[in-house]
């Protein structure tokens, strides 16, 4: 890890079992000389398992913008830096994405190790085509929200959303306004947990069930494309006059 300027890291954590820690991440986060974490009361535990000591210092969506500029500043000095967020990849609707472009801006090396992201397993778990889709996150809260679920009505990539606890159910109610009760959906929650669970059908079945189940953990929705629109005559044409 000897550079002119240090490396920035960023380094996938479990998002739920400990066991989905990579060898290759245990060892850089041992070997930087700082750590970035989303919320160090959160990461504490992970690193005390895996006996990480490297002084953990709190990058998140509150600070970032204030605190990269020491933090790029450090890895001027050829500090190497590790940044991780709760759970997952950094970046990955988490922090990140700021502080990369500012490294970037100054050369600095950034290396990302490949790992956990929720949305993967949710995806492969849907059933749902995987060669092509869309990555949504988490949709806005208020502005812009109805404006985007009207251009994913249209969308005929697999689409992945994120969600909270509470706001699950109203976001299924407004998949079925937008993209119908009947369009078929994969919700999967506490991925890799004890409790992981996938649940299949349409909007309006899920909906049902989660009425009466639990909603704990965080969700991941997988949504089916639109069916595609038949072809708007061209090739009708074409065969007509051939």
């Amino acid at each position: 890890m000897n550079n002119p300027t240090g490396k920035l890291y960023l380094v996938p954590t479990p998002i739920g079992n400990l066991e989905d820690m990579t060898f290759r991440a245990i060892r850089v986060l041992k070997e930087a000389d700082l750590i970035l974490a989303e919320d160090t009361r959160t990461s504490a535990p992970m690193l005390k398992h895996f006996e990480i000591h490297q002084k953990v210092f709190a990058h998140h969506q509150h600070n970032e913008h204030q605190s990269s500029n020491e933090i790029i500043k450090f890895l001027l000095q050829g500090k190497n830096i590790a940044l991780i967020s709760d759970a997952g990849t950094p970046a990955i609707s988490d922090p990140g994405f700021f502080l990369v472009r500012e490294a970037l801006k100054f050369n600095i090396a950034v290396e990302c190790l490949p790992g956990a992201t929720a949305f993967v397993p949710a995806l492969v778990n849907s059933g749902f085509p995987t060669d092509k889709f869309c990555f949504e996150g988490f949709l806005p809260l208020k502005k812009g929200r109805q404006t985007r679920y009207k251009f994913l009505a249209e969308e005929e990539r697999t689409i992945i959303l994120y969600e909270s606890p509470h706001r699950l159910l109203k976001t299924l109610d407004e998949m079925a306004t937008y993209f119908g009760a009947d369009r078929q959906i994969s919700v999967s929650r506490e991925l890799t947990k004890m409790f992981e669970e996938t649940v299949r059908g349409t909007v309006l079945e899920v909906k049902q069930y989660f009425e009466t189940h639990p909603m704990k953990g965080e969700f991941v929705m997988c949504v089916a494309g639109a069916a595609a629109k038949p072809a708007k005559g061209k090739y009708d044409r074409d065969e007509e006059e051939e």
